[in-house]
């Protein structure tokens, strides 16, 4: 499976897509498995869905 299908972004991708450390993903993708824990969907910790994490990061919605 190529990596732009792929449902959810792990920290290490995320990571090197941004150019930062593995540990500054891990918070980030915290912060946004909370906004969705909020609005009711369920989440696995330590990834983060990549069509909600490019709607955030880049202000487009899908």
């Amino acid at each position: 499976m190529e990596q732009n299908n792929k449902i959810y972004i792990t920290a290490n991708e995320l990571a090197e897509m941004l150019g930062v450390s593995v540990g500054h993903a891990y918070k980030l993708i915290r912060k946004l498995n909370q906004e969705l824990e909020k609005e009711g969907f369920l989440v696995i910790a330590g990834k983060v869905p990549r069509r909600y994490f490019e709607k955030r990061w880049y202000g487009y919605s899908a």
